[in-house]
């Protein structure tokens, strides 16, 4: 991420609207890393942010947190995003971002969920770059999808590890 403000007008929007596209993939690619501390890195102090129904939460700490819960009994996931819209207005920006997930949990482990919404993100710039400040996940669809074929296992199953 840049921390240089360029004085060209044009060079800076591009600079921003990239910038934020990294920002908004790299929320995502640390929840699928399972690390907290770079997820937490993109949120804003103050970040207000309601997934789906639930009752919003309040604070980039708390949101991590929440996060961490959310994702503990998961073995693995996958965050598919493709940023739609980046709307820079100074230090300020909204940004449209279309997301399906696939995650597969401990207990139903032949099992993978798939969830598709969209974002509705306001980022700001702050000191360090910009950072997430308002999140709202609008959920559209879910489904379980188990590998009745299996396809998979003839393909070799999961794999490699780290």
């Amino acid at each position: 991420m840049t921390t240089s403000l360029s004085a060209d007008p044009a060079l800076r929007v591009i600079q921003d609207r990239i910038d934020i596209s990294d920002v908004l993939y790299r929320y995502a690619s640390t929840i699928d890393e399972f690390d907290l501390d770079g997820l937490r890195s993109t949120l804003s102090d103050d970040l207000w942010a309601q997934y789906g129904n639930a009752e919003p939460v309040i604070g980039g700490d708390a949101v991590a947190a929440w996060i961490g819960e959310a994702i503990e009994p998961v073995i693995w996931q996958h965050h598919l995003l493709s940023v739609y819209h980046v709307e820079v207005d100074g230090d300020d920006a909204k940004a449209l971002v279309y997301h399906t997930s696939h995650q597969v949990f401990r207990d139903e482990p032949e099992s993978a969920k798939v969830l598709v919404g969209r974002y509705h993100n306001e980022l700001r710039r702050e000191a360090g770059g910009w950072k997430i400040s308002r999140l709202v996940l609008e959920l559209l669809w879910g489904e379980a999808k188990i590998d009745a074929t299996g396809y998979f296992a003839l393909v070799g199953g999961r794999g490699p590890t780290n």
